[in-house]
């Protein structure tokens, strides 16, 4: 599924972008006032500076830290798990002023990019991450996603635009196009022998298609178009493939790199998107389920 920018794959070049998103955010910060600070975003519940407090607890924390040991209050944007993991380093600088915080995260980058500049360090080495330890290629892929996710919340909230073309930009593009097809098939329902395509128009470019077809055991599956692969190779999945439906017309969905994140993030109803469907007189139902389940973050 082409798209431009590429996203950065090898550990190197995620590396870069880890940096250049984290350092985005600390300029953002350095720049900010104390109204600004406090300026909700349009993740539930966090201004400015607890989007700041949530990146620095948690590379702190990847970067050999504890946990803090902090009393949540009752909090509404707050679900039990992950919600209140990531809310503890929150509450913790509830206190703190915001340029201490930005302070902090200043600190923090210095010493994970040494970590991460480790010569020793390969794709392949098993290091710290949210969900667990990993290889170091996925687990910085997946903090590269979410803190440029956290660095578009600061800029929209600031209404600061920026990093829309960015290495970090294209990683989020490149999650989003890597789920296309479960979404498509599995979540959105979307019926055998229908085709979904996804026309991202920028900064970040690209296209995704998916055709959903049925396997032997009966379940769809999603195929992905435009991978240069031949179009016989089946359905893939435990299922395997009983060939191509019928085929059920084409929905196109197309919208921008910023609809496009903002919805994947959860940080948008479908109907506060821009974005435009082409198709028959169902394909704005279609549509509609697609972007509806097009949600990435808890």
């Amino acid at each position: 599924m082409p798209f431009h920018p590429a996203p950065p794959t090898d550990l190197h070049a995620l590396v870069d972008a880890f940096e250049h998103t984290v350092q985005a955010i600390i300029d953002l910060g350095q720049t900010c006032s104390t109204a600004d600070f406090d300026t909700p975003t349009e993740c539930p519940g966090w201004s400015v500076k607890d989007q700041l407090s949530h990146v620095v607890g948690l590379e702190t924390w990847l970067d050999g830290g504890r946990a803090p040991r902090v009393a949540l209050p009752s909090l509404e944007h707050v679900s039990a798990g992950v919600g209140e993991f990531n809310e503890l380093w929150v509450e913790e600088r509830r206190g703190l002023e915001g340029p201490d915080v930005v302070g902090e995260l200043e600190d923090v980058l210095v010493s994970r990019m040494s970590a991460l500049h480790d010569p020793a360090l390969t794709p392949e080495t098993t290091m710290k991450g949210v969900t667990g330890p990993g290889p170091a290629a996925k687990v910085t892929r997946f903090r590269v996603v979410d803190v440029w996710c956290h660095e578009q919340d600061i800029r929209t909230a600031l209404g600061r635009p920026g990093d829309l073309d960015s290495a970090g930009a294209a990683a989020f593009v490149g999650v989003i196009f890597a789920a296309l097809s479960k979404i498509v098939a599995r979540d959105a329902g979307v019926e055998p022998g229908h085709t979904v395509i996804l026309d991202v128009t920028g900064p970040v470019v690209g296209r995704a298609g998916v055709r959903v077809i049925r396997g032997a055991d009966g379940r769809p599956y999603g195929e992905e178009l435009f991978t240069g692969d031949s179009p016989d190779r089946g359905a893939g999945g435990a299922g395997g493939a009983r060939g191509h439906e019928a085929s059920g017309g084409t929905t196109s969905i197309t919208l921008s790199t910023d609809a496009l994140t903002r919805r994947a993030a959860g940080r948008r109803s479908v109907d506060d998107l821009t974005y435009s469907v082409s198709g028959g007189r169902d394909d704005e139902g279609i549509a509609r389920r697609v972007l509806e389940r097009l949600v990435l973050t808890p």
